[in-house]
């Protein structure tokens, strides 16, 4: 079940956006929603963007479903073990949130290359730092390099920024170089989360949405088994 949990949560409040195709309920006031209680809102379908806490609300259309792995259940497909082989030369630094101007500008490089005309291809500084770096709960930066060649760092390849929390790890977001056409940085970055919860000991790792008609949400089925908010209650997911 995913019915909220009293207390933390009776001081939390709840509303709607307005009727747009896609709205959303958001919780306030966000100085409140620490990480005790964004645990319990993730497993009631919520996620963060920033400081912004909320979940699709949608009065006649239920496309939109949260997902969690089971870590300890997971087994890589056989496409998936190559992208982890193909990028096990990649270097992992888990960095506290700060900005770095070498990360924002291969989040520009990506925001531009793969979805340009949304509405993050032209975020400056302060809307990355706003989207990215500000948060109530345990997050971490993880920057995946080339193998470093002393006394230089590797190049940057992929930035991903997760939230460590009670039951699980739960990606926030995810950019690369997306101009190496032959890379799976994606999937190799999902990969090494599911490994990092599975070494912390911990239950899940949250996803985010799948939307079974998008392709580029679609995908997050082919890491199994998942489990997907449905009516209220975590239940499989394949995606048939």
């Amino acid at each position: 079940m995913t019915r909220l949990k009293e207390p933390p949560l009776t001081a939390i409040q709840f509303y709607a956006t307005a009727p747009y195709p896609c709205s959303s309920q958001v919780a306030t006031p966000s100085h409140l929603i620490h990480a005790d209680v964004y645990n319990e809102l993730l497993n009631a379908g919520f996620r963060r963007r920033g400081l912004y806490t909320y979940r699709p609300y949608c009065d006649h259309c239920k496309v939109c479903i949260a997902t969690r792995i089971l870590v300890d259940q997971f087994h890589p497909t056989r496409s998936q073990r190559r992208a982890w082989k193909k990028h096990s030369g990649l270097e992992a630094f888990v960095l506290n949130l700060g900005y770095q101007e070498e990360h924002h500008q291969l989040y520009q490089r990506y925001q531009t290359q793969r979805h340009a005309g949304g509405d993050m291809d032209n975020d400056d500084q302060d809307q990355y730092m706003q989207f990215l770096l500000r948060s109530r709960v345990n997050s971490r930066i993880v920057e995946f390099r080339d193998g470093a060649h002393d006394p230089h760092p590797g190049r940057l390849r992929m930035v991903s920024m997760i939230d460590i929390l009670e039951q699980g790890i739960s990606s926030v977001y995810t950019f690369y170089d997306s101009l190496d056409s032959t890379a799976s940085f994606g999937n190799y970055s999902i990969l090494w989360q599911i490994e990092q919860a599975r070494a912390l000991k911990l239950s899940y790792f949250y996803l985010g949405y799948y939307i079974k008609e998008s392709e580029k949400m679609s995908y997050k089925v082919n890491f199994q088994p998942m489990e997907g908010l449905l009516d209220d209650h975590w239940q499989p997911l394949t995606g048939s």
